[in-house]
């Protein structure tokens, strides 16, 4: 008899044995495989644990999907799935990945933004690194209340986006993005006495960022921007039309024309700097850092009018009289002539 119950002792024993080998195999063995072509994963927002599961099996980041499923039962990870941008690692276990995931401990994006003309490319450009797609970015960039509440408007929206390279989570939702955009807009204008210096021009900082916008469209080279930005300021002090191309190119939505005609400067919009004076209702485009501080740290001079120079192009040359710009037009003129002629030839 007692032998009989040391047997079934160890029978039993054996069987615990097995049991507790095999789920210490489970959790603790490799389950993602040593060689990996993705080591990101995207879970959206709102994802169960079944999609989790289907595109970790779909991406190839699991041996096995049954041992998984177990796993993260026992792990109560299923009931506690966070969606976001995880990283990877090959060779980890089924316990190491759940735990990653579990922990939503994500992989953040570097989210750069560039010099968009239009509200539209902004959103487009945000879509390529966070979840919400274009059509959430640009329908909240138009909801009026919204962005109303946050001191825009429609016309004046495009003066909160800052370029620059931004770290966020991926599943950043349309809402934290344009609240990021606003904490990233003070602080900027927080820094080396930005508001100060708007003051002393006498403009708001959305006026700073809609003439900046011109001369980051109108100019081509650092290194004239602060004249550039003073030759318009002097033009504002004056009552003159600030005569500016890229303005007639927003109006148009002619954005690829590389010479400004008839047609562009006598469109009619409240846009287009050669019909009327002052700056336009916002900016014409993002404005980057090194425009925005051309027009808080302007050059003082007396120049009026500005021509490319033929003899550097990209450049530009200045003048403070009309008779003396005339002079350096019909000569820009005649260099534009000579290279239509040569390419008809």
């Amino acid at each position: 008899m007692v032998k009989k119950i040391i047997w079934g002792l160890l029978f039993i024993g054996m069987i615990g044995g097995v049991f507790a080998y095999y789920t210490y195999t489970k959790i603790m063995s490799p389950n993602v495989p040593k060689t990996l072509e993705n080591h990101l994963v995207y879970i959206p927002t709102n994802s169960t644990f079944s999609d989790v599961v289907k595109i970790l099996h779909t991406n190839n980041q699991l041996i096995d999907t049954v041992s998984f499923r177990e796993v993260s039962e026992l792990m109560n990870y299923k009931r506690n799935v966070k969606a976001g941008r995880y990283k990877i690692t090959p060779s980890w276990s089924n316990r190491s990945m759940i735990r990653h995931l579990r922990a939503g401990n994500q992989n953040p994006v570097n989210l750069v933004l560039t010099h968009g003309w239009l509200l539209e490319d902004v959103a487009a450009k945000a879509a390529q690194f966070i979840e919400p797609d274009s059509t959430d970015l640009i329908q909240l960039f138009h909801t009026e209340a919204y962005i109303q509440e946050a001191g825009y408007t429609i016309e004046t929206l495009m003066s909160l986006f800052i370029p620059n390279t931004y770290e966020l989570y991926w599943n950043t939702t349309a809402k934290a993005f344009f609240e990021r955009m606003v904490k990233e807009h003070n602080r900027f204008w927080d820094a080396n006495d930005r508001r100060s210096k708007a003051e002393k021009l006498g403009m708001t900082t959305n006026e700073v960022y809609t003439l900046a916008s011109i001369v980051e469209r109108e100019i081509s080279k650092n290194s004239e921007k602060k004249r550039v930005a003073g030759l318009y300021l002097n033009r504002i002090k004056i009552g003159m039309k600030l005569d500016a191309d890229p303005t007639a190119k927003f109006a148009t939505r002619d954005f690829k024309a590389t010479r400004i005609l008839y047609k562009h400067t006598r469109f009619e919009s409240p846009y287009n700097t050669y019909l009327h004076k002052g700056l336009p209702p916002g900016p014409i485009s993002m404005a980057s850092i090194q425009s925005i501080d051309a027009v808080l740290d302007s050059e003082e001079h007396n120049y009026y009018y500005m021509c490319v120079d033929p003899d550097k192009p990209g450049y530009h040359v200045f003048a403070e009289s009309l008779t003396e710009h005339n002079k350096n037009a019909r000569r820009y003129h005649r260099y534009l002539d000579n290279i239509e002629k040569k390419t008809k030839k």
